[in-house]
């Protein structure tokens, strides 16, 4: 079967909710066993609680991505009697405002999560992977690409992990490990829903039409497109694929302005 991730053994962050959510779940659909690292613990176990039902394998861990000791201490007791095929950066918090209207308290934040939580989870399993090649994946960002109006320090962030990305594809071709990025436009998760709801409660359709024509191919992608680019990516069928980013963002880098 194309796409087979029989025996694969994939660490997400962040995939109880939303795109992660859909990742693991599309993942654990084709053969691989997920294990999910999520702040919220209650998300991850019911996220896992849904790939069971489904006959998929998973697995529920509470991890704090920013704090290294915690990611290294749970990867080494997963790695011990596993191995570890698949990494993938999915946990990121958000920010809007121009570099006025950013504290340093939310630059720390950000950086916290979106830099070094990517560097720490890459850090710890790196070195199992080296044994005998695996997959990493980031989740980058358009705003890692193109200027995003107010979002100066999520762009930063998201720029920073399509370095990285770079940098590990190219510092570990020997190892036959593969490094590559996603990076999604508006994708319609129940976080939109939410800052529709808080932000716009008087005028929630208009804003989410407004919101999701900003796409030129007129509409917001779902998780499960993100979740499909994801499982190619993590394939055999993507083994000639290193270095790469992928926008999936309706047209919006290339066909916008």
């Amino acid at each position: 079967m194309k796409f087979s991730l029989n025996g694969k053994i994939v660490l997400i962050t962040g995939g109880g909710s939303g795109i992660g959510k859909a990742i693991s779940k599309t993942l654990a659909e084709y053969g691989a066993f997920v294990n999910i690292l999520e702040l919220s613990l209650e998300s991850a176990i019911k996220t896992v609680d849904e790939i069971r039902s489904q006959g998929g394998k998973a697995e529920a861990h509470q991890c704090d991505v920013s704090n290294q000791s915690e990611v290294a201490k749970l990867v080494h007791s997963i790695a011990q009697s596993n191995t570890i095929d698949i990494l993938i950066n999915n946990a990121g918090i958000a920010h809007v405002g121009n570099i006025e209207e950013t504290t340093e308290n939310d630059l720390d934040n950000l950086y916290k999560v979106n830099i070094k939580g990517v560097y720490n989870c890459i850090h710890s399993c790196i070195k199992h992977m080296k044994k005998k090649g695996g997959v990493v994946i980031n989740m980058a960002s358009i705003a890692s690409n193109v200027a995003v109006a107010d979002r100066f320090a999520y762009s930063m962030t998201k720029g920073a992990v399509l370095t990285m990305t770079y940098s590990v594809a190219k510092d570990y071709l020997e190892y036959g490990i593969r490094c590559n990025s996603i990076s999604p436009a508006r994708i319609h998760t129940p976080f939109v829903d939410e800052f529709l709801k808080k932000n716009y409660p008087d005028n929630v359709d208009e804003m989410f039409e407004k919101l999701s024509k900003t796409q030129p191919i007129g509409r917001m992608g779902s998780p499960e497109e993100v979740a499909n680019l994801a499982l190619y990516l993590c394939s055999d069928e993507a083994s000639f694929i290193t270095g790469t980013d992928f926008p999936i963002d309706g047209g919006f880098i290339k066909l916008n302005g």
